[in-house]
C-alpha cells in the first residue's frame, strides 16, 4: 500500500488525512497532540507529534513515503515545501504562503519532484478551470468571487474564520493585484466594493483581495480579478478597524508596555471569529470566464455553494479545500500527472482527463460545480 504523510492536522489537514486513509497508509503529523487525537482514536490513522518547523524532523518523517501533503500554516509553508523538495519527495501543498513558489521550480526539476501548489478552492479550483478554458479558447476575462460564511449571522461581524484570524486580517491588508487591459494593476485591499446576488444566499458584498497569485504569470489573459465575498456590512467595520490602526504590526507603547495592535486584535477577534467544531458554515464561489471559442463569443459561469457536512462533521472550507488537494494527490499516486517542477492547478487543467477526474472526485463527495454556458 502506498504511503502518505500529511504535515499539519488542523481543520483542513485532518480532513485530507481522513479522506486519503480510505485508500492509502496515512500518517498525520502535528505539534499539537489534541489535533491528532481524533484521527488516532476514530480513524486509526498513524499519528506523530512533532515540531514541523524543524527541517531535520520533516526529513526523517518523510524518508520512506510516496507523497507528502503540506498543510502547515502559511508562515511555515515555503520552508516546509523547500525541505520536502530537497528530500526528493512529490508533494501537494495547501499552505498558501506569501512567497513565490516558483523560486523553488529549478530545485524541484533538479530533484525530479512533482510539486503541486495552491491546491485548494481559490486558489486551486479557480486556477484549474481557467487553465482548462485557456487551452481551448481565447479568454478575454476571468473573474472569481469566493468566500466562506457562517450560516448563523451574528452582529457586528457576521463572520467566522475557518482558519487563523491573523491570516484573514492579512487578506484585508495585502494590496490586491489584478490584470486590467493586459497590465498588472495594484489596488488597496477592500477596495471597489459591490453587491452581488448569489442564489440561494441572496445579496453578498464583494471586494478586492490579492487572490490571483500564480495566474498573473502563468496565463496570458488581459482581464483577471478575484474578489472576496462577505455578508453586507462586514467590510465597513473592517475598514474602521484598519484605518484606526488596529491591524498595525509595529508595537505601540501602552502604559509602558510594548504591544502590537495586530497581535492584540487577532487575540480579541479570535474569540468572536472562532468557528466552533460543529458550527455550520458555507463556502460559495462564482467563476466567470469569457472570450471567443471556435469563432463565437462564449461565457462560462461556474457556481459552487457547499455546506457543512453534518454526517461527517466536516466544515465546508475543509471539504472544498481538502478534497481538491486529495484529488490531486490521487492523480500523482496513480501516475496520471507527472509534470515535475512547481505546478499550480492551471497546469493540471490543461488536460481534460485531469479536470474530469477532479470534478468527479469532488462530485462523489457532494461538492458540485454547476456550469452555465452563455
Amino acid at each position: 500500500m502506498q504511503r502518505v504523510v500529511v504535515l499539519g492536522a488542523g481543520m483542513v489537514g485532518s480532513a485530507i488525512a481522513v479522506d486519503l486513509h480510505k485508500q492509502y497508509d496515512v500518517t498525520s503529523v502535528d505539534v499539537n497532540r489534541s489535533h491528532l487525537k481524533p484521527l488516532d482514536e476514530y480513524y486509526q490513522i498513524n499519528t506523530i507529534t512533532e515540531n514541523l518547523s524543524d527541517p531535520a524532523a520533516i526529513s526523517a518523517i518523510i524518508k520512506d513515503v510516496d507523497i507528502v501533503i503540506s498543510a502547515v500554516p502559511g508562515s511555515m509553508g515555503f520552508n516546509t515545501l523547500k525541505t520536502i523538495i530537497e528530500n526528493g519527495k512529490n508533494v501537494v501543498d495547501i499552505a498558501f504562503f506569501p512567497e513565490d513558489p516558483f523560486d523553488l521550480d529549478e530545485l524541484a526539476k533538479e530533484k525530479s519532484v512533482i510539486a503541486i501548489v495552491d491546491c485548494g478552492v481559490a486558489p486551486g479550483m479557480s486556477n484549474l478551470l481557467l487553465g482548462y478554458h485557456h487551452r481551448r479558447m481565447t479568454v478575454d476575462s476571468f473573474e472569481c468571487l469566493v468566500g466562506g460564511l457562517p450560516v448563523k449571522r451574528i452582529l457586528p461581524y457576521q463572520y467566522k474564520a475557518p482558519f487563523s484570524p491573523s491570516d484573514v486580517i492579512e487578506e484585508y491588508l495585502r494590496p490586491a493585484r489584478f490584470v486590467e487591459n493586459g497590465r498588472i494593476v495594484e489596488k488597496e485591499a477592500l477596495s471597489d466594493p459591490e453587491y452581488v446576488d448569489i442564489d440561494p444566499l441572496g445579496t453578498l458584498e464583494a471586494f478586492n483581495t490579492d487572490g490571483l497569485r500564480s495566474l498573473i504569470k502563468t496565463v496570458n489573459v488581459p482581464n483577471m480579478k478575484e474578489k472576496t465575498l462577505r455578508y453586507p456590512g462586514h467590510i465597513d467595520i473592517i475598514r474602521v478597524l484598519r484605518e484606526t490602526g488596529f491591524f498595525d504590526k509595529k508595537p505601540i507603547d501602552v502604559k509602558g508596555q510594548k504591544i502590537s495592535p495586530l497581535d492584540l486584535s487577532s487575540a480579541l477577534l479570535f474569540r468572536m471569529w472562532d468557528l466552533g467544531a460543529d458550527e455550520e458554515e458555507i463556502t460559495v464561489m462564482r467563476i466567470t470566464i469569457s472570450g471567443v471559442e471556435k469563432g463565437h463569443p462564449r461565457t462560462y459561469v461556474y457556481n459552487m455553494v457547499d455546506r457543512y457536512d453534518k454526517t461527517t462533521k466536516t466544515s465546508s472550507m475543509a471539504r472544498t479545500t481538502g478534497y481538491t488537494c486529495s484529488a490531486a494527490a490521487n492523480l500523482v499516486l496513480h501516475g496520471k500527472f507527472n509534470r515535475t517542477g512547481i505546478c499550480p492547478l492551471e497546469y493540471l487543467g490543461e488536460k481534460g482527463d485531469h479536470i474530469n477526474f477532479i470534478m468527479e472526485y469532488l462530485k462523489d463527495r457532494n461538492i458540485i460545480y454547476d456550469v452555465r454556458v452563455v
